[in-house]
């Protein structure tokens, strides 16, 4: 027990839930119906009713779980059913403290080093779940689906779904949820922002409750003049277009059957309507557009060690974009700071190459990023021992300076002497 007084958290998906409804003939399965109460409330009250439909209408709020939903990958069943749900209250001034329920994991061992893994756009935490396999003998790892995500609810009358609303989240999280006293914390894409944005909140609490440990920021667009944004991208935001790319996108029939992980990630969407939640999510890019050198400030007063990886395929958002932040940002910072490039991934590196992130992240937590004094030899040696295309490469730090060549032949425009 963490000692701390925990808000309502709903029925666990893989406990006394899900209590399926009915098999179909189709591929897959049908989903769960879960409520907020003990198997023999459950009992009794589905004694007293002719269907489990009825039971569920006997609840005046029911959480984000569909009551018919079927699955058509067993990767994306497995991962709702290993879940769990608690509520957040949202804290953004339209919602008018609308509240929506938040899907969420855990994996490893308690008593291990926590990290905290911070998913994008348009995705959600399952993107983790080859990294969280790699790393979850060793730490112990905590994730959510955002509202608008996932397993999450994905309201759409006029929801915001807010960066700084997210980086509240995650600090209820943090500490209500799942009780860390000290952390790391991995993000990507959106997340990154949510992830800065929550970094600043930190930098400033008069009293913090938590220590976050180390920070690792991966591709995102948390730096959108030098993003290479598509006319997709950018539609979304548009008043006309973005309903009617919405629209396109729902009436496309849905993926049930080919590579597992595809079919996932199409039963994830297809949860609550996440194809249509995406236009309401998209507008996110507004308010990183609006915070985007102020959040990247926050890198700079960090006293937390850094580490920025980057899949150097990544077309949307390219190196460029990682090389502007770790210039600005990292590289002249005191506090440990290091700069890594995936030469073989792209904008999702942790799906990509997911062992290449995991020899990141140990190489950090384990203090084997050297010291500026020490980069040269220690890049030479990485270098050569690098074992396969996929491997990391260590970028280091640049200092600029005259170089001498001690002792040298004399160089002068006539010749050398």
């Amino acid at each position: 027990m963490c000692g701390r007084q925990c808000p309502r958290v709903l029925a666990c998906p893989g406990g006394i839930g899900p209590i399926s409804l009915s098999t179909t003939s189709e591929t897959g399965y049908v989903g769960a119906l879960e409520n907020d109460m003990d198997r023999r409330e459950f009992v009794a009250l589905a004694a007293a009713a002719p269907t489990l439909p009825a039971m569920a209408a006997a609840n005046e709020r029911r959480p984000a779980r569909q009551q018919a939903f079927t699955f058509y990958s067993p990767l994306s069943e497995d991962w709702y059913r290993g879940g769990q749900y608690f509520t957040w209250t949202s804290t953004t001034l339209d919602n008018a403290n609308r509240e929506v329920d938040v899907f969420y994991r855990t994996f490893g061992d308690r008593s291990n080093p926590a990290i905290l893994l911070v998913h994008g756009y348009p995705t959600s935490s399952f993107d983790f779940r080859e990294l969280i396999g790699l790393l979850q003998d060793d730490y112990f790892l905590c994730t959510l689906d955002f509202p608008g995500f996932g397993f999450s609810d994905k309201p759409q009358d006029r929801y915001s779904y807010m960066l700084r609303d997210d980086a509240k989240l995650l600090d209820h999280f943090v500490r209500e949820i799942v009780g860390l006293d000290s952390f790391h914390m991995v993000t990507h894409d959106r997340g990154v922002s949510v992830g800065l944005a929550f970094l600043g909140d930190y930098l400033e609490a008069p009293n913090r409750e938590y220590e976050i440990t180390y920070h690792f920021l991966s591709n995102s667009g948390s730096f959108l003049p030098l993003a290479n944004l598509g006319d997709g991208q950018r539609a979304v935001l548009d008043p006309v277009r973005g309903p009617q790319l919405t629209e396109a996108a729902k009436a496309r029939p849905r993926v049930t059957e080919g590579d597992p992980v595809d079919v996932a990630y199409a039963d994830m969407f297809a949860f609550n309507d996440g194809v249509g939640a995406r236009l309401h999510v998209g507008k996110y890019l507004l308010e990183r557009a609006a915070n985007e050198y102020r959040w990247l400030a926050n890198l700079k007063e960090s006293p937390i060690p850094t580490a920025l990886f980057w899949g150097l395929l990544d077309t949307v958002n390219p190196p460029r974009t990682a090389n502007y932040i770790w210039m600005n940002y990292l590289n002249d910072r005191e506090v440990e700071s290091s700069f890594w490039l995936l030469p073989t991934a792209g904008h999702y590196p942790q799906r990509d190459e997911p062992g290449a992130v995991a020899e990141v992240v140990r190489a950090c937590l384990d203090g084997r990023v050297p010291a500026p004094e020490e980069e040269d030899s220690v890049m030479r040696a990485i270098a050569s021992a690098r074992t396969t295309p996929a491997s990391p490469v260590y970028m280091g730090r640049s200092h600029i300076r005259d170089v001498q060549f001690p002792g040298a032949v004399e160089y002068t425009p006539a010749g050398y002497r």
